[in-house]
């Protein structure tokens, strides 16, 4: 039984960091990918940040500059620096991570919330 565990999310003032982190447990998988994906209410689940285990990663546009993606691959565990917080960040952060074999995995979410 494969599960990740969201950690670090919480109540921010917009400016703030948060640093979210993820592990995988009961795997004895290795991850092609992982990352982080967010929802807000009312809106779609968005792609927010992967990284490969090779260490290529992608961005959403909208957290560009401002967020970190990184992973223990060992570890099997990817965080996410979430620095420069805006309102509109706020949403629940769900990990995400995809076996070698193209299977996805989701963690059950962590809720993060900027106030202005």
């Amino acid at each position: 039984q494969v599960q990740l565990v969201e950690s670090g999310g919480g109540l921010v003032q917009a400016g703030g960091s948060l640093r979210l982190s993820c592990v995988a447990s009961g795997s004895g998988l290795s991850f092609r990918i992982m990352g982080w994906y967010r929802q807000a209410p009312g809106k779609q689940r968005e792609m927010v940040a992967t990284m490969t285990s090779s260490g290529n990663t992608v961005y959403a546009d909208s957290v560009k500059g401002r967020f970190t993606i990184s992973r223990d691959n060992a570890k099997n565990t990817v965080y996410l620096q979430m620095n420069s917080l805006k309102p509109e960040d706020t949403a629940v952060y769900y990990c995400y991570g995809q076996s070698i074999i193209a299977r996805s995995y989701w963690g059950q979410g962590t809720q993060v919330t900027v106030s202005s």
